[in-house]
């Protein structure tokens, strides 16, 4: 671990330890509140009202005799997160708390059309985006663990054409097109296990918001979507904690009050993968490793050995609540990600010493957001936030003799200001500032022969936005539209975004629903040669710089119609999306087209289907997605069409969830149709060093098909004490499935092909701790 992340840890820990001491002291010789109230009544001769629901399962400590009543009632207040309103000398009334002006601040606009949306804790809302509730979760194929990235990929047009949450396909875009969202903070980091595990802890994640189209103009950037993930932003006066491990990592998290206005949110998590050896670690490493210089290396020229790889990661997260008046409150959070390889090279004659190659990803975030209640219409709130991300290798060529060295750095910082006003039960108004700077490094040095590269842009934005929401007073109609204008400094140009929201319930069954929007984005991701930063991460991020690489641009449009009745759901949603200002180097073509710099654009039509139907404690579906997605960059093949590198044409899941009692029990089968390829005219030498291809991407790799099952048992050890056990097994049946073939020329001038295999049958156990 690093010298910030022990720093990090340390803080962690300190904060966790007084606040799990300062807990512990606090909640010691509690009892049930109902036989405390029963003292106070006889002490002070009151007479307490309530319902039995309210205080159901409360506990506190007795207060002590010399305390005065309004002392008393204070401290059972901050006990139990309940209000104790006096009416009068004699009677009390005891009431669950509100925030006076929480009836407009919960968002009651935002109405839920369809609940256990494929399974439970999973919504979609009246604006068109789905919504994920982590501690309400149920189950998915394959997953033990509520893996935020992992989860949405069960949700229809989103999939990884190589099984990366580094590398999520929204309606056929790529990546670096999602805009992913950490308490309103831009991250530019994803995975650990470079890909193959989310980056974020769902434990303290309180729910996450998935938009396809008709997105809010709240958010720029993300031509394909927005992944916007929020901890819990309310104090529960309650202590929480939790911890646990799978094969390949462990974790802890805990709420902490410190009194009743302070809260302290902490949560750590750790790989096990450097002290122990598991198979889903195996697994992991094969997949990761296969299409790198650690495994192609050797490959290319058996001459070089690679071995004794090092690899670990961690995430750390706080988030600090304090809550100065009903009507003020302060957040503060902040988050680390890390991902740090080593591995050794060298000769097969051993005749020095092996040099290590190293690959360290990092991605840090703070934020501090001020909220204030004006009244109880008028809501505004405002968010300072910084985020920087790293990407840093060192990687030996024994052959050549040669050492490179590689970094890609960003730094963002950001304000922005939003104010909400709620004009009555109907309507709703929207408007905000937000600025943004964002600063993109990438540089190179090699020792043989010397040579030193730094490219270095910025990015400076202002955009401004107002939105209305409004809802029928039948509940039968919603609609938000909005505008959003973004003036960029550099370009001196501004960009006018419209985005619209509607849905119409015709009868009790169905719903119709229209999306549509326009979006722009200055930052993406490319790759300059396909070995970079070791073969592993190779995607840097660089800014637009309006000449060889443009500002991205989408519109969009969906037009959907939903079933629901009796808990059957039926839904079909038809799109169609065009993107321009895309660079080739962001396409990572492994064809012809590998080191061209040409501009061009796709455009997506396709159509998700879902049919889904649930018992008491059975839930089956079957989603499909048609899609058809081509290029055009009118310096490549002629200026004509061809399919994109991401042009899944059909995609299909079957799966099934089963509850009863403490049991749970998912099952589901995974298909979609090959991605394009290029093949090479020859196999053999053809003298030249240049390697001739047949029309790109004109043949297809064969059919993925993965199959999974997953089971949690939960246990009850006390009334405040819970456990869970999981397994799970992802492609049960080991299929080989080839998720990418490309080719390339060895030391000798022969054609290699490489085919990238998919994980194979991965086994994970978990245990889990809460209280």
């Amino acid at each position: 671990m690093s010298k910030k992340g022990v720093i990090y840890l340390f803080i962690i820990l300190f904060f966790l330890n007084s606040g799990i001491g300062f807990a512990q002291n606090k909640f010691k010789d509690r009892r049930p509140l109902a036989e405390i109230l029963t003292v106070l009544e006889a002490r002070y001769r009151i007479n307490f009202t309530y319902l039995d629901l309210t205080i159901a399962d409360k506990l506190s400590t007795l207060p002590e005799k010399e305390l005065s009543l309004e002392e008393a009632l204070s401290e059972l207040k901050t006990n139990t997160n309940l209000d104790f309103i006096i009416l009068d000398s004699s009677n009390i009334v005891i009431s669950k708390r509100i925030n006076p002006f929480s009836y407009f601040i919960t968002q009651k606009l935002e109405e839920v059309i369809i609940t256990n949306y494929l399974t439970k804790g999973i919504s979609k809302k009246s604006d068109g985006k789905i919504n994920l509730k982590t501690q309400d979760f149920g189950i998915l194929p394959g997953l033990i663990e509520p893996d935020i990235l992992q989860s949405i990929q069960a949700l229809p047009g989103i999939l990884s054409v190589d099984e990366r949450v580094s590398n999520i396909n929204v309606r056929g875009g790529t990546h670096d097109q999602n805009l992913i969202l950490w308490d309103g903070i831009k991250m530019y980091q994803s995975g650990h296990f470079f890909g193959l595990v989310s980056a974020f802890n769902p434990y303290l994640t309180k729910e996450v918001n998935v938009s396809k189209n008709g997105t809010s103009v709240k958010f720029g950037d993300g031509v394909s979507s927005v992944i916007d993930m929020q901890q819990s932003n309310s104090l529960d006066q309650e202590f929480k904690a939790g911890a646990g491990f799978n094969l390949i990592h462990a974790d802890a998290f805990a709420k902490v009050p410190l009194n009743e206005k302070v809260e302290i949110q902490l949560s750590a998590r750790r790989s096990v993968t450097d002290f122990i050896f598991t198979p889903t670690y195996d697994q992991y490493l094969q997949r990761v490793f296969q299409d790198s210089d650690f495994s192609n290396a050797s490959q290319i020229n058996p001459d070089v050995i690679s071995n004794n790889e090092r690899f670990y990661f961690y995430d750390i997260a706080t988030k600090f609540l304090y809550d100065v008046t009903n009507q003020d409150q302060f957040r503060f959070n902040f988050s680390t990600i890390n991902n740090n390889l080593t591995y050794d090279q060298l000769s097969n004659d051993a005749s020095e010493s092996p040099l290590q190659n190293s690959l360290v990803q990092s991605n840090f975030a703070t934020g501090l957001e001020y909220l204030k209640y004006w009244n109880s219409k008028l809501t505004t709130t405002a968010q300072v936030y910084y985020t920087s991300y790293d990407l840093n290798a060192t990687n030996y060529d024994i052959i050549n003799n040669q050492r490179l060295n590689q970094d890609n750095q960003v730094d963002d910082f950001g304000i922005k200001i939003n104010a909400t006003n709620h004009i009555d039960d109907n309507l709703k108004l929207h408007g905000g500032y937000q600025f943004s700077e964002v600063i993109i490094s990438n540089s190179e040095d090699f020792d043989n022969p010397n040579f030193e590269s730094f490219v270095k842009e910025v990015v400076r934005t202002h955009s401004i936005y107002g939105e209305a929401e409004f809802t029928s007073a039948n509940k039968n109609t919603y609609a938000r539209i909005g505008l959003r204008t973004n003036y960029i400094e550099k370009f001196s140009e501004f960009f006018t975004e419209p985005r619209l929201s509607v849905s119409h319930k015709l009868n009790n069954d169905f719903r119709l629903e229209f999306l549509a929007e326009l979006k722009s984005q200055t930052s993406s991701q490319v790759i300059d040669l396909q070995n970079d930063f070791l073969g592993i991460e190779k995607r840097r991020w660089i800014l637009s710089n309006n000449d060889d690489v443009p500002i991205i641009k989408s519109v969009q449009g969906a037009l959907g119609i939903h079933y629901n009745k009796n808990k059957l759901l039926i839904s079909a949603e038809a799109y169609i999306k065009d993107v321009e200002g895309i660079t080739s180097r962001s396409q990572g073509f492994q064809n012809q087209f590998q080191f061209a710099g040409a501009i061009g654009k796709y455009q997506v039509r396709g159509i998700d289907f879902l049919i889904n139907k649930q018992f008491d404690s059975f839930s089956t579906w079957l989603s499909y997605t048609y899609s058809k997605n081509d290029y055009t960059f009118e310096e490549l093949n002629e200026g004509n069409s061809f399919p994109n590198n991401l042009d899944i044409r059909h995609a299909a899941t079957f799966a099934s969830t089963y509850s009863i009692n403490n049991l749970k029990i998912a099952f589901g089968m995974n298909w979609h149709s090959g991605r394009p390829q290029t093949l090479p005219l020859e196999l053999q030498n053809t003298g030249n060093g240049v390697v001739e291809y047949e029309s790109p991407n004109s043949l297809r790799i064969s059919d993925y098909f993965r199959t999974d099952i997953s089971t949690t048992y939960n246990l009850k050890f006390t009334s405040k004490v819970n456990a869970s056990i999981g397994v799970s097994i992802w492609n049960l049946f080991d299929r080989k499935n080839i998720i990418n073939t490309y080719y390339i020329e060895d030391n000798n001038g022969d054609i290699l092909t490489i085919e990238n295999l998919s994980l194979g049958i991965t086994p994970n156990v978990s245990f889990r701790v809460q209280f």
